[in-house]
């Protein structure tokens, strides 16, 4: 399984058309990641960006993907082919047995 980081640029000046989409993009979102298919979900403070983690095998699965999103008629987006990423995974604290 490869992965990939989709590089997404948001309107500045979102439509009353474009808030009315957010509970379904976030739903849409929120299964794929239930899927193992989204790895992580970012938005830049100033909401213009985003940038989404895809675990895929191919960047035609990648595109598949990203023509389910509800508000895909709102991005442009491009699509980088990773050779890895890294990241701190959650983790319990150490055990003290004193």
């Amino acid at each position: 399984m490869s992965q990939y980081m989709i590089d997404i640029n948001l309107p500045a000046s979102p439509t009353e058309e474009f808030f009315s989409l957010v509970p379904k993009q976030r739903a849409k979102i929120n299964a794929l990641m239930n899927e193992g298919a989204i790895a992580s979900y970012t938005l830049s403070e100033d909401r213009t960006r985003l940038w989404v983690l895809v675990n895929a095998e191919t960047e035609s699965e990648v595109m598949d993907i990203l023509y389910g999103f509800p508000m895909l008629k709102f991005m442009r987006f491009k699509i980088h082919s990773l050779m890895f990423h890294q990241m701190v995974s959650f983790r319990f604290p150490a055990i003290s047995l004193n």
